[in-house]
C-alpha cells in the first residue's frame, strides 16, 4: 500500500482586479508525486475555478512553470517529498515578473515578442555542450521549424528569477539574451545591435539566478556573459576598421 501525506497546499489566488491572496487546501496525496498532481488534486476535488497550466507532465513543454516555496520550478518534475514533509504546507504562486492572468496564470506576450526580436527559431546546434565550461557547439545544422535554442523550454523560469527583469520590464530579459548568443556563435551572424543597447546586454546583473532556476541547463547567465565579450570585440574591430 502507498504512503500517503497530508499536505497544505497554499495556492496564490488571483480573478480579474481583485487583490491577490493565498486559499489553503487539504491534499491526501504520494510523497513521491509531483507538485502538479497536488494543485490538480486541488482543482479536481475542491474548486474548478482554480486556473493553472499544464501540458506534457515530464519537463519539456514548460508550460507548468510556478513558483513553488519561493522557488521557481517546473512543477511536473518537482517531488512532494523535496520540498515539504507529511503534514507540511506547499506554497505555490504564479511566476514573478509577468502580468497575472488569472491565479497561477500569467501572461507570455511580451516574452515572445522578445524572443522574436532575437529570431532565434531556426537554428539548431548539434552535440551542444555548456558554454559555462568554455565549450561552444561542435556541429551546426539550420532547418527550418526547429527551436529557437536548443533544449529551453520558454517555460520563463528564468525571467520570474531574473532581478534585472524585476527592475525593468523593458529589459530583454536571459531567455531572448541566450537565443541572442546562440544565433550569433550558431549562424555566425553578429546580434551586436540587437543587444547593445539600454534594455540589452548590460542591464544583466551577473547575478546567475537564471542558471540556477534553468529546468534544462541552458545557462543563459554564462551565455550573456559569453556574449558580452563577443560584443566588445565585435564593437572593437568596427572602431579600428576590422570586419
Amino acid at each position: 500500500m502507498k504512503e500517503l501525506w497530508h499536505v497544505t497546499f497554499s495556492i496564490f489566488r488571483q480573478k480579474g482586479d481583485s487583490p491577490g491572496k493565498f486559499q489553503d487546501f487539504a491534499i491526501e496525496i504520494d510523497p513521491d508525486e509531483y507538485v502538479l498532481d497536488g494543485v490538480e488534486k486541488a482543482w479536481a476535488f475542491h474548486d474548478k475555478t482554480l486556473m493553472f497550466r499544464h501540458a506534457c507532465h515530464h519537463s519539456t513543454c514548460g508550460a507548468c512553470g510556478m513558483r513553488v516555496n519561493n522557488k521557481e520550478k517546473l512543477t511536473c518534475i518537482t517531488r512532494i517529498r523535496d520540498v515539504t514533509s507529511d503534514g507540511g504546507k506547499v506554497k505555490v504562486e504564479p511566476l514573478r515578473n509577468f502580468p497575472v492572468v488569472s491565479d497561477l496564470v500569467v501572461d507570455f506576450g511580451d516574452f515572445f515578442n522578445k524572443l522574436d526580436e532575437v529570431d532565434c527559431r531556426h537554428v539548431q546546434p548539434v552535440d551542444l555542450q555548456p558554454v559555462g565550461k568554455g565549450i561552444k557547439p561542435s556541429r551546426i545544422t539550420v532547418e527550418p521549424g526547429m527551436e529557437r535554442l536548443v533544449d529551453c523550454l520558454e517555460c520563463g523560469l528564468c525571467v520570474s528569477a531574473c532581478p534585472a527583469c524585476a527592475t525593468n520590464a523593458d529589459y530583454m530579459g536571459p531567455a531572448a539574451m541566450a537565443a541572442a548568443q546562440l544565433k550569433m556563435v550558431a549562424e555566425n551572424v553578429s546580434t551586436v545591435d540587437l543587444v547593445d543597447h539600454e534594455y540589452g546586454l548590460w542591464r544583466c546583473h551577473s547575478a546567475y539566478e537564471c542558471s540556477e532556476v534553468c529546468p534544462s541547463f541552458v545557462e543563459p547567465g554564462s551565455r550573456i556573459m559569453d556574449l558580452r565579450k563577443m560584443t566588445v570585440s565585435a564593437r572593437l574591430r568596427h572602431l579600428f576598421g576590422g570586419r
